[in-house]
């Protein structure tokens, strides 16, 4: 009897040994899945920050494009008004002067800040730099260039901050095409 008990009490031994090796590997399991999780959670926390951040920086450039695009009008004025100066007398040339050093210090801010014009007279017409404000047939020019810029355009790094309002050249022979083209339709549709 006393060989059953002792039996019976290693299979017990045993059954607890195999029951907390068993409670072991679930616990390591679970720990390995949140342990994972927690890795996910600090990754995603990481890519929200650096997603904040990003906007953060891009509101922060929008507004300050929008800030500047506001001011281009009074650039424009100072150098319309230069322009008038040019044939004024001694007196207001040397005006003029002082209000071309300010109309520079301008230039600089906008410079320093990455805003610049670009060039649009004889390149072809885009509509995500130019606005056409005319458009003149001709065979003077090619089809879709720039002849005239009656506003300049201006932009940073990132974006246009202001259109170029442009005159655009449209072959006469073009303008013919499309006439054409018209009535073809219009017949076709009679």
């Amino acid at each position: 009897m006393k060989e059953e008990q002792k039996t019976e009490e290693i299979l017990k031994e045993t059954d607890k040994t195999t029951t907390i090796e068993e409670e072991l590997l679930k616990m390591k399991e679970e720990l390995k899945e949140k342990d994972n999780k927690n890795l996910r959670l600090l990754a995603e926390m990481e890519n929200l920050r650096k997603r904040m951040q990003k906007e953060k920086s891009e509101s922060i450039a929008f507004a300050i494009d929008s800030t500047i695009g506001e001011f281009l009008s009074i650039v424009d004025s100072f150098e319309n008004a230069l322009n008038f100066a040019q044939n004024s007398s001694d007196e207001v040339k040397n005006w003029a002067i002082g209000f071309q050093m300010i109309l520079n210090q301008l230039k600089e801010v906008l410079h320093n800040h990455g805003i610049v014009t670009y060039h649009t007279l004889g390149n072809r017409f885009d509509p995500n730099y130019h606005d056409a404000i005319e458009i003149i047939e001709s065979d003077d020019h090619e089809d879709s260039t720039i002849i005239k810029e009656l506003v300049k355009g201006y932009k940073s790094t990132d974006r246009v901050i202001r259109h170029a309002r442009v005159v655009v050249c449209k072959n006469k022979i073009e303008v013919l095409k499309e006439d054409e083209n018209e009535a073809v339709k219009a017949q076709e549709k009679n």
